[in-house]
């Protein structure tokens, strides 16, 4: 895919908007021996992130990378990835961060509507039609290091999701890849130290990445998320602003206390957590153990239709709530046929964005879920009395059994409060009598207990009403959510159904 080069913004108007590709050099001038990037125990400074970014640009150049192209990269998280991202907004291109480990058809799917100039790593590539370079050809050794002329790429990014329907598809964000190093935003400030557990390829750790730099963090990744591994390094870097999803959030809690107690976490002051609903039991042991100004939820999604933003304190006032969506947002719940539904009611959650339909994003592989000029990300939720937000579950993930709307995340939620579980996946398996039935997929932690289903059904008594308790509960030895906390739910939901004898009745 490539951009029209008329579309091209050579050069800002006003404000202090700049080019992203210029970032890294212009936070190294402001001070070149500050740390900027840290990952698998390396740390460069600014001035070396700055030109190491540049070789790698220039090394793109030569192979044929130019203003308006997309570059795939499907690299684990490392300094080389970083490197990569900036290298492409400085050449006016955008990056398409992928998964390394896509399955071959997906990929070749995937790749089919992408259309890059280039796909930096992933092993996968060629079997899905596709040429690849490694990562190492592109380090520039040789080459200068020295700033590039200035070059906006007219697309700040390009993500590919499967969403709940399993059908790939990219969506293409449509902002232009310019920045303001003097606005920081969402509680990041510049000197301070960012940790990063999260995949570089998901949307939200790719962008706070990128902020993080550009307001001239020291920005801390690592290789993988790992709990222990997470709570260390805040301890090491003197973490100020660590992101989290609510998996991650699950794993750490699930370290013994004394261990989890044990790391001084004293310089963290914001800990904030998005791509998925969760669950309230975990936010309240989150807020009792590191205090409530310090936890704080966004919503939204990579279309950037609108967000919310709530603190921890407003959040103890309205228990579940993403916050309360401003009023210029346009925020409404409509039932199935598009009819507004009253306070207090679940429905599918739409919007009005100000600057129009399609003004922030466009998809390949896919269509909007509009009702005229109104848009959904495809989330199910309600509005309480005061314009609060709470999210009930993917549209797609809806379970309906004898007539009843059940939603998978809070039979997870449930589930993941179980000892022993390190997470959960529910699904709907169809069902001559009831249409749908409830099963439940658990992965245990490997020191657990086997599975006492008796147990499990008096635990989730106390949580549960009778009718959303899984009918049937499977345990899995395969790890049901990646370092993002997202689950090939459909994939599942299949795999259930073909081998429905293993599952065990509870």
């Amino acid at each position: 895919m490539k951009v029209p080069s008329s579309e091209l913004l050579a050069e800002t108007e006003g404000g202090r908007l700049r080019p992203i590709g210029a970032m890294l050099d212009e936070q190294a001038a402001r001070g070149a021996d500050l740390p900027a990037l840290t990952c698998d125990g390396v740390t460069l400074s600014r001035a070396e992130l700055a030109a190491n970014a540049n070789r790698r640009a220039r090394c793109l150049a030569q192979v044929g990378v130019a203003a308006g192209d997309v570059v795939a990269i499907m690299l684990p998280n490392s300094v080389a990835f970083v490197e990569l991202m900036f290298a492409c907004w400085t050449l006016g291109a955008t990056p398409a961060p992928l998964s390394w480990r896509l399955p071959d058809a997906e990929l070749a799917a995937i790749l089919a509507l992408l259309k890059p100039r280039l796909t930096i790593g992933g092993e996968g590539a060629p079997a899905a039609g596709a040429s690849i370079i490694d990562a190492a050809q592109l380090d520039g050794r040789t080459l200068s290091g020295a700033p590039l002329p200035p070059c906006t790429a007219p697309v700040l990014k390009a993500i590919a999701s499967s969403g709940s329907t399993g059908l790939p598809k990219i969506i293409i964000d449509r902002q232009a890849a310019l920045f303001d190093p003097d606005q920081p935003l969402l509680g990041m400030r510049p000197g301070g130290t960012v940790v990063m557990p999260g995949p570089l390829y998901h949307s939200a750790p790719f962008g706070s990445a990128q902020l993080a730099l550009c307001f001239g963090c020291h920005l801390v990744i690592m290789p993988r998320f790992d709990a222990r591994q997470t709570l260390a390094l805040i301890e090491r870097h003197r973490g100020q602003w660590l992101y989290q999803v609510p998996t991650m959030m699950h794993r750490i809690w699930l370290l013994p206390e004394a261990e989890r107690l044990s790391y001084d976490l004293s310089s963290l002051d914001y800990v904030l957590h998005i791509g998925a609903a969760c669950p309230i039991w975990l936010k309240r042991c989150w807020i009792d153990w590191l205090g409530p100004d310090r936890i704080w939820e966004v919503y939204s999604g990579t279309e950037a239709l609108f967000a919310t933003v709530i603190g921890g304190r407003d959040w103890l006032a309205h228990p579940g709530s993403v916050g309360r969506p401003s009023p210029a947002s346009g925020v409404c719940i409509l039932d199935e046929d598009g009819a507004p539904l009253p306070t207090g009611e679940t429905g599918e959650i739409f919007c009005l964005p100000g600057e129009g339909r399609g003004a922030t994003y466009q998809y390949l592989g896919a269509q909007p879920r509009a009702r005229g000029a109104l848009q959904s990300f495809g989330d199910l939720g309600s509005l309480d009395t005061e314009g609060y937000l709470t999210i009930a579950d993917r549209r797609t993930d809806l379970i309906i059994s004898g007539g009843a709307n059940f939603y998978p995340a809070e039979i997870e939620a449930a589930l993941d409060a179980y000892p022993g579980v390190q997470a959960s996946v529910v699904v709907g398996l169809p069902d001559a009598d009831m249409g749908q039935v409830v099963h439940a997929i658990l992965e245990f932690l490997p020191s657990a207990p086997p599975l006492d289903s008796d147990d499990l059904r008096r635990f989730l008594a106390n949580r549960l009403s009778p009718d959303k308790i899984p009918r049937s509960i499977e345990v899995t030895a395969e790890r049901l959510r990646d370092d993002a906390g997202k689950s090939r739910r459909g994939a599942w939901r299949e795999a259930c159904g073909a081998a429905r004898g293993r599952a065990h009745v509870a």
